[in-house]
């Protein structure tokens, strides 16, 4: 992944805080001489490991994955969102042209690579599933999981152990305040699906 300096983030809790508010991404598991990795859509779920960041996931059993994994158990996890296309005329202030503005698209993205460690007991499923029910649903009156215990055995769980955390906040870190202001503002009176958190992201970085 490209990352300008303007765009790299201010410091890791920053990638933290995005992936667990996206809470979904792909795992990508690449295995050994295979001609494509096994890319899966999951949700994930930012748990503490020994003090550190981990992640964990669960699985059905017949995902290719679990080939993938035995193969070469090192993975990547790629989320991103938050984001909102800028038109060529939001670029442009004061008597700037606008038909000469340059048309762009603010995301925010992260890349998270680990070793990832099948479970596959029951115990550490049920850990997995408790961890994600009380992270999703902690509002709600919810039943055990252990209830399921017949159909713990179609599923596998997931444990990442970090190496290495990239992120990129791409939202016009490279222009001056004053064009930032102006495309907050826009963003601010447009309603599209990721306005509201890319402004709110330009806002805070723009704060520093």
């Amino acid at each position: 992944m490209l990352v300008h300096p303007w765009d790299a983030p201010h410091h890791d809790d920053e990638v933290w805080a995005f992936v667990r508010a996206q809470g979904f991404g792909h795992l990508i598991a690449p295995g050994r001489a295979r001609e494509l990795p096994v890319v899966v859509p999951t949700q994930v779920l930012v748990v503490d490991d020994g003090g550190t960041p981990g992640v964990v996931l669960h699985l059905a059993r017949p995902n290719p994955v679990w080939t993938a994994i035995e193969e070469n158990p090192l993975v990547v996890l790629s989320l991103a969102g938050d984001w909102a296309y800028v038109p060529s005329a939001w670029k442009a202030i004061g008597d700037e042209d606008p038909a000469l503005g340059i048309p762009t698209t603010y995301y925010a993205a992260a890349q998270i690579a680990g070793t990832a460690a099948i479970v596959d007991d029951a115990d550490g499923k049920l850990e997995i599933l408790r961890a994600q029910l009380a992270s999703y649903e902690p509002e709600l009156a919810h039943a055990d999981p252990a209830v399921h215990a017949r159909r713990l055995s179609g599923i596998r769980g997931i444990r990442i152990s970090v190496h290495e955390v990239a992120g990129k906040f791409k939202y016009g870190g490279n222009v001056d305040d004053a064009h930032r202001d102006a495309v907050a503002q826009r963003l601010g009176d447009r309603s599209g699906p990721g306005d509201a958190a890319a402004r709110e992201h330009l806002l805070r970085r723009l704060r520093g």
